[in-house]
């Protein structure tokens, strides 16, 4: 009887909504309008090398350079569960497969990047959202939810087969609630935001060198809220509210619990004779020790307190701070090359719940009131190069590695993961007149996705992205800036535990502009 609150775990675990449009598993890349336009910029000499290339920044003009962008994001996550209880569900027309989908919209991601450059030096500032970023609604829930439903149903209607079992045995007669099924509402909802500020200074060793030292603050907070109402048990004298329906229950168990007592001491005298039990015998001994167990445990009565559905909300913040180091060589005219470190930012995010109590259930525990869920940004790794065969156009490429099995992650779920996560990028920019620039470009990312890793409460999946768009100077001083970047999910098939299916769309519009004094 514990299987219900098994399905508060489900809830509770159902709230990771962050939604990074590119980058690593826990980190957003896309933090520029430049990006969106061109997802290559790691050795692209330019103001948004404040965040994708910083030691390039320093060979910009002098003076004072300052960058505004806004991003609006839309996504959906789909989920196709397949589970033999959810044919017990009366919205579910007997079918064994349904599908999940979530709406994740991030209206207004900001970011500002400003370098005053003086001499051999650069002094920078960023502001982003570097992780999360938005919010992911899943209307109907998940099917992490139904599933623990559906097993509730089901140990009701082995309950009643236990009890005709019994009966038939012993001639007794004990009551049968007659359980065909379930029905049930539920909700989740979760919105993650990590605003990160960025202060370092770059320096020019020689016309070719540059070195960067930075550091970054990171702010989360999180909000998740979850809901499971209108639980109720279908018997075929007709629906009955989950409240209603336990005390049936409670009544059949105390007429079970005699005749099952009976039923095996007989069963215990047999083996202390040395007589093998039979099959039957076998599951019949296991079914009673494990009902008088529940009984004995309170189990059954603690359902009690969920008989008008569970209502959660957790409130999560942390702060995390990380080193970020830079070079950039510029080998001529034509080639330039750059390399970028973050350090892992350790993150621990502490709870505001309606969790009070340790549950049995660890997964309930990571949403406990006062507890510190490590959330680590991995370290990473981007290299790239430019190459410039004409004056009016250049060519790039990049790389970026993340370190995630060196991150610490709750439940340890880093290890999950066969490998770390990788992305490969390319794009080419051309100069059409003074004026106006256009670029395009793309990136492959891949993550060491496992079965044991996957669920449908927070996922990613492999994926290739194509960005496009331009800059128009308007006047020497500013110049106004627009791309989009669509990103096209595979799918991931997961056998176990569970059988599911998970892909995503994603589709990021952004506007911005730049001003440099």
């Amino acid at each position: 009887m514990n299987k219900f609150q098994a399905m508060l775990a489900g809830v509770m675990l159902a709230t990771a909504a962050t939604t990074a449009q590119a980058g690593g598993i826990l980190t957003n890349t896309n933090q520029s309008i430049d990006f969106l336009r061109n997802p290559a910029r790691d050795a692209a000499i330019d103001l948004d090398g404040v965040y994708s290339n910083p030691a390039g920044v320093v060979f910009l003009p002098e003076g004072f350079h300052l960058g505004f962008n806004w991003q609006y994001a839309h996504q959906t996550r789909t989920i196709t569960s397949t589970d033999d209880f959810f044919a017990l569900g009366k919205k579910n027309g007997g079918q064994t497969t349904k599908v999940y989908e979530g709406v994740a919209d991030a209206p207004f991601i900001p970011s500002i990047q400003g370098a005053w450059n003086k001499g051999d030096w650069s002094v920078q500032f960023n502001f982003s959202i570097p992780s999360g970023g938005g919010g992911c609604e899943f209307e109907n829930g998940l099917g992490s939810f139904e599933r623990k439903v559906g097993e509730i149903a089901a140990s009701f209607m082995s309950l009643d087969l236990f009890a005709n079992t019994l009966n038939g045995l012993t001639g007794s007669n004990i009551t049968d609630n007659l359980v065909t099924g379930y029905n049930m509402d539920s909700y989740m909802e979760g919105r993650q935001y990590y605003f990160g500020f960025q202060l370092g200074t770059a320096y020019k060793i020689n016309p070719k060198v540059s070195a960067y030292g930075g550091l970054r603050v990171l702010y989360g907070t999180a909000t998740y809220k979850a809901r499971i109402s209108n639980i109720q048990v279908r018997t075929a004298n007709g629906d009955l509210d989950f409240g209603s329906f336990l005390p049936h229950v409670n009544k059949q168990v105390t007429e079970l619990m005699p005749v099952a007592t009976q039923v095996l001491s007989q069963l215990y005298q047999k083996e202390a004779a040395g007589m093998p039990l039979n099959q039957q015998e076998m599951t019949l001994k296991s079914t009673i020790e494990g009902l008088a167990a529940s009984q004995q445990s309170g189990e059954l009565n603690s359902l009690a307190k969920y008989s008008s559905g569970v209502n959660l909300l957790c409130n999560q913040s942390s702060v995390g701070v990380a080193p970020i180091v830079g070079v950039d060589y510029k080998l001529n005219d034509q080639f330039n090359f750059a390399a970028k470190y973050e350090f892992k930012t350790q993150i621990r995010m502490k709870n505001e719940s309606t969790v009070f109590e340790a549950s049995e259930i660890e997964a309930v525990n990571k949403y406990k009131d006062e507890e510190k869920v490590n959330e680590d940004v991995p370290a990473m790794v981007a290299v790239g190069a430019q190459w410039t065969p004409i004056k009016e156009v250049r060519l790039n490429a990049g790389g970026h590695y993340y370190f995630d099995k060196q991150a610490e992650w709750y439940g340890n779920a880093q290890e999950k993961l066969d490998h770390n996560s990788y992305e490969i990028l390319a794009g080419a920019e051309w100069d059409v007149t003074d004026r106006l620039t256009i670029s395009v470009g793309g990136q492959l990312t891949r993550y060491g996705l496992t079965d044991e890793y996957m669920n449908d409460m927070s996922f990613v999946v492999n994926s290739y992205s194509i960005g496009f768009g331009g800059n128009y100077k308007a006047t020497d001083h500013l110049t106004l800036k627009a791309g989009f970047f669509q990103t096209e999910y595979g799918t991931y098939e997961r056998t176990v535990p569970t059988k599911d299916s998970f892909t995503r769309t994603n589709r990021v519009l952004g506007v911005g502009c730049q001003v440099d004094l």
